[in-house]
């Protein structure tokens, strides 16, 4: 069979935000770079607007990445594109981690991260030999990615449509957090692309901005430092304005390199604190230990470096009480955060957590996959009723996410940089905050 398009689609979740959607469709991207050029192919990002259906017929190849909070929606678009006669091809997280839950509704389901595998998916869908279920979990190494391609930078226009661009540099995390898919979908190995592969693309994407994908960027400052100072150095005389990524405490432990990070124009750690109790480091698997003196001499460290720390805070481990509400947020005020991320513990499908809490019997019933958004409450926890889990959460929101707590964190953080950069830096001063905000305000829709 010719095929006559390939569509690969990522369904909506945020939608737009002041007309743009937050973040660019990277991994489509990459497979959409895949494709033989003879073939055409089509990134439809439903956060933009809804789907053309139409387009859709027999020798159409139709593909969807998702997120276990999108995978309802993922359903609903495969069964729209089998009414036109549509092959439908289901990847990414939520797949590769329960693929017995997709099977049913997908004509093929991908386990892994199919850079080894979506080429043969399409040539078997070309001999309409398309098998069921593709596995790549071998963990290819980066050094061989596909760039890329001109094509699909042109078609996705991301300066147009999207508020940031994402970026891959490193992929995969040893670290064995229980509540955390990283290493379930990316591997224990920590994974690095060349760095010229990196700079060419960030050249040829044109782009000034960027948000870091990498599971655990920061645990490379001890695995690999020699890596990041050539990541680093590399990075510094490009026109960047920008970029941040995810990190755990330990790079206040290298002051040299988080001073080329700031030449390097990295402008925000999202830092993983977790918890500010201590009798939950076992779920943490071992980055961080709950140690107040600790957080707050780590912010210091990274602001004396002249960036900036978004701290993120996770709610309702087995040694969470009622009281780890103000508590946090006492803390919080005191750290001074630049910004905050304050999410409820989720039991995603096939970690060690949602495997306790089914041996416990303590998932909530008849929740939907769209509630796993780190939002919605989906279990008891064993100190606090759910009830107390979600009115605590819902009240430490409020005070986090307030517009005079938003405006107090922006200025504070605008105030650190010098006036020559202020204009450059506005937007990432406060739009991080606003980005959790609305996140957390998407659950009552």
């Amino acid at each position: 069979m010719d095929i006559e398009k390939i569509i690969l689609i990522q369904p909506a979740h945020q939608g737009r935000v002041l007309g743009k959607a937050v973040g660019s469709p990277y991994t489509l991207m990459r497979l959409a770079s895949m494709v033989p050029a003879e073939i055409p192919v089509e990134i439809w990002d439903e956060n933009l607007g809804p789907l053309n259906y139409a387009r859709l017929n027999p020798r159409t190849l139709v593909g969807i990445s998702s997120m276990t909070l999108t995978i309802d929606r993922a359903q609903a678009i495969a069964t729209r594109a089998h009414q036109s006669g549509s092959k439908v091809v289901v990847g990414g997280v939520h797949a590769t981690l329960v693929p017995d839950d997709v099977a049913p509704w997908a004509d093929t389901v991908i386990v892994g991260e199919a850079y080894r595998t979506w080429p043969q998916i399409i040539r078997d869908f070309a001999d309409e030999k398309l098998q069921p279920r593709y596995v790549d979990v071998e963990w290819a190494s980066l050094e061989t990615l596909a760039p890329i391609t001109d094509h699909v930078i042109h078609h996705v226009d991301e300066h147009h449509h999207y508020w940031t661009p994402s970026l891959e540099i490193t992929r995969g995390c040893p670290r064995n957090c229980t509540f955390c898919t990283a290493v379930r979908v990316s591997g224990k190995i920590m994974r690095h692309r060349p760095v010229a592969q990196v700079v060419e693309e960030i050249q040829r994407r044109r782009i000034k901005r960027f948000f870091l994908t990498d599971d655990n960027f920061g645990l490379n400052f001890r695995t690999d430092p020699d890596y990041v100072e050539q990541v680093f150095r590399a990075l510094e005389p490009l026109p960047i304005h920008s970029w941040t990524t995810q990190t755990e405490l330990i790079i206040a432990q290298y002051p040299d390199l988080l001073d080329l990070a700031r030449h390097a124009h990295l402008d925000k750690f999202f830092v993983g604190f977790e918890s500010i109790n201590p009798d939950n480091r076992r779920d943490l698997g071992g980055k961080t230990k709950g140690q107040i003196s600790d957080y707050k001499r780590i912010v210091r460290t990274i602001h004396e470096h002249g960036m900036n720390v978004v701290g993120l805070f996770v709610f309702g481990f087995d040694h969470d009480t009622v009281e780890v509400f103000e508590k946090t947020w006492q803390f919080i005020r005191e750290a001074e955060f630049d910004s905050v991320s304050v999410t409820v513990l989720t039991p995603f499908p096939a970690t060690p957590q949602r495997e306790l809490l089914i041996a416990e019997d303590r998932l909530l019933p008849n929740i939907p996959w769209s509630h796993y958004d780190t939002a919605h409450v989906t279990f008891r926890p064993a100190l606090m009723t759910a009830e107390q889990l979600r009115v605590g959460y819902d009240w430490l929101c409020r005070q986090v996410y307030s517009p005079s707590q938003i405006a107090t964190r922006g200025w504070r953080t605008l105030g650190r940089y010098p006036v020559r950069l202020a204009r450059a830096k506005a937007f990432s001063s406060f739009s991080t905050d606003i980005g959790y905000r609305n996140a957390y305000a998407f659950r009552s829709r």
